[in-house]
Protein backbone atom coordinates (compact mmCIF):
# COMPACT_ATOMS: atom_id res chain seq x y z
CA UNK A 1 0.00 0.00 0.00
CA UNK A 2 1.64 3.37 -0.92
CA UNK A 3 1.44 6.50 1.42
CA UNK A 4 -1.99 7.96 -0.89
CA UNK A 5 -3.43 5.00 -0.71
CA UNK A 6 -2.78 4.12 3.19
CA UNK A 7 -3.62 8.07 4.01
CA UNK A 8 -7.05 7.30 1.80
CA UNK A 9 -7.54 4.37 4.27
CA UNK A 10 -7.73 6.20 7.24
CA UNK A 11 -9.72 9.08 5.75
CA UNK A 12 -12.73 6.26 5.05
CA UNK A 13 -12.27 4.61 8.41
CA UNK A 14 -11.80 7.36 10.25
CA UNK A 15 -15.30 8.61 8.86
CA UNK A 16 -16.86 5.51 10.16
CA UNK A 17 -15.87 6.02 13.69
CA UNK A 18 -16.04 9.79 13.80
CA UNK A 19 -19.26 11.17 15.25
CA UNK A 20 -21.38 14.48 16.00
CA UNK A 21 -21.10 15.78 12.26
CA UNK A 22 -16.97 15.03 12.45
CA UNK A 23 -15.79 14.93 9.40
CA UNK A 24 -12.22 13.68 7.89
CA UNK A 25 -10.80 14.35 4.46
CA UNK A 26 -7.58 14.31 3.19
CA UNK A 27 -5.49 17.24 2.53
CA UNK A 28 -2.70 18.09 1.00
CA UNK A 29 -0.49 21.90 2.00
CA UNK A 30 2.27 23.18 0.58
CA UNK A 31 5.24 23.04 3.09
CA UNK A 32 8.48 25.24 3.57
CA UNK A 33 10.95 24.10 0.28
CA UNK A 34 7.97 23.56 -2.00
CA UNK A 35 7.60 20.80 -0.06
CA UNK A 36 4.20 18.61 -0.49
CA UNK A 37 2.57 16.80 2.73
CA UNK A 38 -0.67 15.05 2.53
CA UNK A 39 -2.47 14.47 5.72
CA UNK A 40 -5.98 13.97 7.71
CA UNK A 41 -8.13 17.60 8.13
CA UNK A 42 -10.65 16.77 10.75
CA UNK A 43 -13.66 19.21 10.84
CA UNK A 44 -15.97 19.64 13.59
CA UNK A 45 -19.35 21.42 12.98
CA UNK A 46 -19.58 24.91 14.10
CA UNK A 47 -15.82 25.31 14.75
CA UNK A 48 -13.77 27.16 12.03
CA UNK A 49 -10.32 25.84 13.14
CA UNK A 50 -9.38 22.36 12.20
CA UNK A 51 -6.05 20.39 12.85
CA UNK A 52 -4.41 18.56 10.11
CA UNK A 53 -3.12 15.29 11.26
CA UNK A 54 0.39 14.12 9.09
CA UNK A 55 0.53 10.63 8.64
CA UNK A 56 4.36 9.68 7.55
CA UNK A 57 5.09 8.41 11.20
CA UNK A 58 1.96 6.38 11.24
CA UNK A 59 2.54 4.85 7.88
CA UNK A 60 5.78 3.73 8.84
CA UNK A 61 4.29 1.67 11.78
CA UNK A 62 2.12 0.78 9.21
CA UNK A 63 4.86 -0.55 6.84
CA UNK A 64 6.55 -1.89 9.88
CA UNK A 65 3.45 -4.24 10.34
CA UNK A 66 0.99 -2.31 12.75
CA UNK A 67 -2.48 -2.85 11.95
CA UNK A 68 -4.62 0.39 10.30
CA UNK A 69 -7.14 -0.48 12.93
CA UNK A 70 -4.53 0.13 15.65
CA UNK A 71 -3.04 3.52 14.06
CA UNK A 72 -7.05 4.95 13.41
CA UNK A 73 -7.40 4.52 17.17
CA UNK A 74 -4.02 6.01 17.37
CA UNK A 75 -4.74 9.50 15.29
CA UNK A 76 -8.63 9.61 16.90
CA UNK A 77 -7.14 10.30 20.47
CA UNK A 78 -5.03 12.48 19.10
CA UNK A 79 -7.72 14.40 17.54
CA UNK A 80 -9.65 14.38 20.92
CA UNK A 81 -6.25 16.11 22.64
CA UNK A 82 -6.15 18.82 20.18
CA UNK A 83 -9.30 19.16 18.92
CA UNK A 84 -10.77 23.20 19.60
CA UNK A 85 -14.26 23.38 21.59
CA UNK A 86 -15.15 26.87 20.27
CA UNK A 87 -14.62 28.64 17.19
CA UNK A 88 -11.86 31.01 16.41
CA UNK A 89 -12.76 34.45 16.42
CA UNK A 90 -11.72 35.92 13.19
CA UNK A 91 -13.29 39.28 13.68
CA UNK A 92 -10.27 40.97 15.22
CA UNK A 93 -8.05 39.67 11.75
CA UNK A 94 -9.79 41.64 9.72
CA UNK A 95 -8.04 44.97 11.12
CA UNK A 96 -4.19 45.65 11.03
CA UNK A 97 -4.76 46.72 15.10
CA UNK A 98 -6.02 43.31 15.92
CA UNK A 99 -2.94 41.43 14.83
CA UNK A 100 -0.22 43.85 15.26
CA UNK A 101 1.47 43.01 18.48
CA UNK A 102 0.99 38.71 17.11
CA UNK A 103 3.08 39.60 14.24
CA UNK A 104 6.51 37.70 14.20
CA UNK A 105 8.53 36.09 11.37
CA UNK A 106 10.65 33.80 10.33
CA UNK A 107 13.45 32.84 7.71
CA UNK A 108 12.91 30.44 4.58
CA UNK A 109 15.94 29.73 1.49
CA UNK A 110 15.00 32.24 -1.14
CA UNK A 111 15.96 29.99 -4.15
CA UNK A 112 13.59 27.04 -2.94
CA UNK A 113 10.54 29.29 -2.11
CA UNK A 114 10.50 31.33 -4.90
CA UNK A 115 6.72 30.36 -5.82
CA UNK A 116 5.58 31.02 -2.66
CA UNK A 117 7.88 34.07 -1.67
CA UNK A 118 5.59 35.53 -4.38
CA UNK A 119 2.35 35.09 -2.24
CA UNK A 120 4.03 36.90 0.69
CA UNK A 121 5.53 40.12 1.35
CA UNK A 122 9.06 39.49 2.32
CA UNK A 123 12.18 40.94 3.19
CA UNK A 124 15.65 39.88 1.42
CA UNK A 125 18.19 38.81 4.71
CA UNK A 126 21.55 37.37 2.57
CA UNK A 127 20.38 34.49 0.05
CA UNK A 128 17.42 34.09 2.75
CA UNK A 129 13.87 35.76 3.14
CA UNK A 130 12.25 37.08 6.12
CA UNK A 131 8.95 36.13 5.64
CA UNK A 132 6.05 36.63 8.41
CA UNK A 133 3.27 35.35 10.56
CA UNK A 134 0.68 35.80 13.06
CA UNK A 135 1.25 33.60 15.95
CA UNK A 136 -2.36 32.76 17.19
CA UNK A 137 -1.08 30.34 20.05
CA UNK A 138 2.02 28.90 21.46
CA UNK A 139 2.55 26.79 23.88
CA UNK A 140 5.11 23.82 24.56
CA UNK A 141 3.08 20.98 22.55
CA UNK A 142 3.08 23.57 19.19
CA UNK A 143 2.07 26.74 17.72
CA UNK A 144 -0.76 27.74 15.82
CA UNK A 145 -0.32 30.45 13.19
CA UNK A 146 -1.68 31.58 10.31
CA UNK A 147 1.24 33.46 7.53
CA UNK A 148 0.44 36.75 6.49
CA UNK A 149 0.09 36.67 2.46
CA UNK A 150 -0.18 39.45 0.29
CA UNK A 151 -4.46 39.64 0.02
CA UNK A 152 -4.03 40.05 4.55
CA UNK A 153 -1.44 42.95 3.80
CA UNK A 154 -3.20 44.61 1.08
CA UNK A 155 -6.43 44.27 3.15
CA UNK A 156 -4.30 45.39 6.41
CA UNK A 157 -2.90 48.27 3.93
CA UNK A 158 0.90 47.19 4.99
CA UNK A 159 4.08 46.88 3.74
CA UNK A 160 6.42 44.42 4.59
CA UNK A 161 8.76 47.65 6.16
CA UNK A 162 6.13 47.91 8.76
CA UNK A 163 5.17 44.13 9.28
CA UNK A 164 9.19 43.92 9.82
CA UNK A 165 9.22 46.94 12.37
CA UNK A 166 6.45 45.04 14.49
CA UNK A 167 7.59 42.13 14.26
CA UNK A 168 10.82 42.36 16.00
CA UNK A 169 9.32 44.21 18.81
CA UNK A 170 6.95 41.22 19.26
CA UNK A 171 9.84 38.33 18.80
CA UNK A 172 11.47 39.72 22.20
CA UNK A 173 8.37 38.67 24.38
CA UNK A 174 6.71 36.05 22.04
CA UNK A 175 9.71 33.84 20.75
CA UNK A 176 12.61 34.81 22.92
CA UNK A 177 15.98 33.95 21.51
CA UNK A 178 18.22 30.96 23.48
CA UNK A 179 21.74 30.40 23.14
CA UNK A 180 22.79 27.51 24.89
CA UNK A 181 25.73 24.70 24.93
CA UNK A 182 25.28 21.70 22.49
CA UNK A 183 25.40 19.48 25.42
CA UNK A 184 22.80 21.54 27.04
CA UNK A 185 20.37 21.16 23.97
CA UNK A 186 20.96 17.78 23.53
CA UNK A 187 20.14 16.48 26.86
CA UNK A 188 17.39 18.90 26.98
CA UNK A 189 17.80 20.00 30.14
CA UNK A 190 16.00 23.35 31.46
CA UNK A 191 16.69 23.62 35.23
CA UNK A 192 20.93 24.51 34.88
CA UNK A 193 19.96 27.93 32.83
CA UNK A 194 19.28 31.54 33.79
CA UNK A 195 18.54 35.29 31.53
CA UNK A 196 20.77 37.21 31.64
CA UNK A 197 20.77 41.24 30.65
CA UNK A 198 19.07 41.13 26.93
CA UNK A 199 16.92 38.54 27.25
CA UNK A 200 19.50 36.32 25.67
CA UNK A 201 19.25 32.70 27.39
CA UNK A 202 22.69 31.03 28.01
CA UNK A 203 23.44 28.20 30.02
CA UNK A 204 24.95 29.07 33.69
CA UNK A 205 28.09 27.12 33.49
CA UNK A 206 31.80 28.31 33.18
CA UNK A 207 33.57 25.47 31.23
CA UNK A 208 31.48 26.50 27.80
CA UNK A 209 31.36 23.84 24.57
CA UNK A 210 33.07 24.56 21.92
CA UNK A 211 29.50 24.54 20.23
CA UNK A 212 26.64 25.89 20.67
CA UNK A 213 22.56 26.00 19.50
CA UNK A 214 20.91 29.47 19.23
CA UNK A 215 17.19 29.13 18.57
CA UNK A 216 14.21 30.37 20.41
CA UNK A 217 12.21 29.04 23.54
CA UNK A 218 10.01 26.90 21.59
CA UNK A 219 12.33 25.54 19.34
CA UNK A 220 10.00 26.00 16.13
CA UNK A 221 11.52 28.16 13.36
CA UNK A 222 14.26 29.31 15.91
CA UNK A 223 16.87 30.39 13.08
CA UNK A 224 15.03 33.41 12.50
CA UNK A 225 16.96 34.09 15.83
CA UNK A 226 19.92 35.13 13.61
CA UNK A 227 17.99 38.33 12.24
CA UNK A 228 16.88 39.64 16.10
CA UNK A 229 18.05 42.83 16.97
CA UNK A 230 21.32 42.99 18.80
CA UNK A 231 21.33 38.80 19.08
CA UNK A 232 24.32 38.51 16.90
CA UNK A 233 26.45 41.43 19.01
CA UNK A 234 25.37 39.96 22.16
CA UNK A 235 26.85 36.51 21.10
CA UNK A 236 29.98 38.18 19.37
CA UNK A 237 30.15 39.66 23.37
CA UNK A 238 30.00 36.25 24.79
CA UNK A 239 32.26 34.39 22.74
CA UNK A 240 34.86 37.41 22.43
CA UNK A 241 35.84 36.65 19.00
CA UNK A 242 33.96 36.05 15.19
CA UNK A 243 31.72 33.06 14.83
CA UNK A 244 30.73 30.36 11.85
CA UNK A 245 26.91 29.98 11.88
CA UNK A 246 25.86 26.63 10.36
CA UNK A 247 21.98 26.28 9.71
CA UNK A 248 21.22 23.03 10.93
CA UNK A 249 17.38 23.69 9.98
CA UNK A 250 15.26 25.83 9.76
CA UNK A 251 14.19 25.69 13.39
CA UNK A 252 17.86 26.51 14.76
CA UNK A 253 21.32 27.28 14.03
CA UNK A 254 24.85 26.31 15.33
CA UNK A 255 27.47 28.25 16.35
CA UNK A 256 31.25 27.94 16.41
CA UNK A 257 33.70 30.25 17.36
CA UNK A 258 36.18 31.24 14.67
CA UNK A 259 39.98 29.05 14.26
CA UNK A 260 41.68 28.74 11.51
CA UNK A 261 41.33 25.31 11.97
CA UNK A 262 38.11 25.32 10.18
CA UNK A 263 38.30 25.79 6.39
CA UNK A 264 35.23 26.86 5.09
CA UNK A 265 34.80 24.07 2.26
CA UNK A 266 34.93 21.57 4.89
CA UNK A 267 32.00 23.26 7.27
CA UNK A 268 30.06 23.56 4.18
CA UNK A 269 30.53 20.22 3.63
CA UNK A 270 29.13 19.11 6.89
CA UNK A 271 26.46 20.93 6.51
CA UNK A 272 25.43 19.65 3.09
CA UNK A 273 26.12 16.26 4.44
CA UNK A 274 23.68 16.86 7.53
CA UNK A 275 21.02 18.48 5.30
CA UNK A 276 21.04 15.31 2.67
CA UNK A 277 20.60 12.69 5.83
CA UNK A 278 19.60 14.30 9.19
CA UNK A 279 17.19 16.94 7.95
CA UNK A 280 13.58 16.80 6.25
CA UNK A 281 13.62 18.24 3.28
CA UNK A 282 11.03 20.98 4.14
CA UNK A 283 13.06 21.99 7.32
CA UNK A 284 16.10 22.65 5.40
CA UNK A 285 17.80 26.04 5.72
CA UNK A 286 20.87 26.14 3.59
CA UNK A 287 23.54 24.58 2.65
CA UNK A 288 26.68 26.96 3.14
CA UNK A 289 27.92 28.37 6.78
CA UNK A 290 27.98 32.35 7.36
CA UNK A 291 30.52 33.63 9.45
CA UNK A 292 29.68 36.78 11.91
CA UNK A 293 32.35 40.14 11.63
CA UNK A 294 32.11 40.60 15.43
CA UNK A 295 33.92 44.44 14.84
CA UNK A 296 32.15 45.01 11.76
CA UNK A 297 28.59 43.88 13.25
CA UNK A 298 27.81 41.73 10.66
CA UNK A 299 26.90 38.39 9.26
CA UNK A 300 28.42 37.16 5.74
CA UNK A 301 28.42 34.67 3.16
CA UNK A 302 32.32 33.46 3.46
Amino acid sequence: MTYIEFADAVEKMMNKKMKGGVRASLYTAMKNNGKERTGILIEMPGINISPTIYLEEYYESYVAGRKIEQIVDDIKQLYEEIKQEKPWDCESFRDYEGVRNRIVFKVINTAKNRKFLRTVPHLAFLDLSIVFYVLVDVSEEGTAAMVVNRSHADTWKVQAETLWEDAVKNVKNLLPAEFVTMNHALKSLLGDVEYEEGDLLIEKKKDYDQMYVLSNKFRNYGAACIAYPNVLEMIGQILKKDYYILPSSVHEVIIVPYSEIYVCSKLDEMVREINSTQVEEEDVLSNHVYLYDRKKDTIIIP
